[in-house]
């Protein structure tokens, strides 16, 4: 367990703990050994007295409970899979979108939950709907994760950009080539 940015107890790579309940729901181990809700309250209690802002490994102790790698991917994956059928509620084209796009909106999902944005990022969505990932881009920062996580994010919306103007371009390009085909097929076969 340790603390996230805004000072919530959370497991894993990133799954809030809201209070001890859910903590003693989740399968920790200490050493070999299941951990008894004892163990897990009194861990809940220390990392919750711990000052927040640290890096994970600022919360760990000799005895700290731990999670398996196994329920920590079985949580992660349900957690995405639930977030994805919120986001293709929200957007009933989310599977035809680029996947840049997708995983751009799985990490502002993850981070904020759905009412978080939803709600709380209206330009956003507005501009996903209409498919304008620059502007997208530009209404994507959030507070709390890092400069790092919110540029990549951004740049996961700008990704998109690069890549609807490439199609477009092609397509434009393969439209021409082929008037240019059509035309020159015409002028060589009148020459014959």
């Amino acid at each position: 367990m340790y603390r996230d940015t805004v000072g919530k107890v959370t497991v894993g790579v990133g799954l809030m703990l809201p209070d001890v309940k859910a903590a003693q729901e989740l399968p920790f181990i200490m050493g070999t050994r299941p951990a008894t809700p004892q163990e897990i309250a009194a861990e809940f209690a220390r990392i919750d007295g711990l000052p927040l802002g640290r890096p994970s490994s600022f919360y760990k102790a000799p005895a700290s409970l731990e999670l398996t790698q196994q329920t920590i991917d079985a949580k992660l994956s349900s957690l995405l899979q639930g977030f994805e059928t919120d986001l293709r509620i929200q957007f009933p084209r989310y599977d035809l979108l680029p996947d840049a796009i997708k995983m751009a909106l799985l990490d502002l999902i993850y981070n904020l939950g759905p009412a978080g944005l939803f709600h709380g990022f209206p330009h956003l969505v507005a501009a996903v709907e209409a498919g304008a990932w620059a502007q997208a881009a530009e209404h994507c920062m959030r507070r709390g994760p890092s400069a790092a996580r919110n540029n990549w994010t951004r740049q996961q919306f700008l990704s998109a950009v690069v890549d609807t103007i490439k199609a477009e371009t092609e397509g434009w390009l393969n439209r021409i080539w082929g008037r240019i085909r059509h035309i020159l097929s015409g002028i060589l076969g009148q020459r014959r």
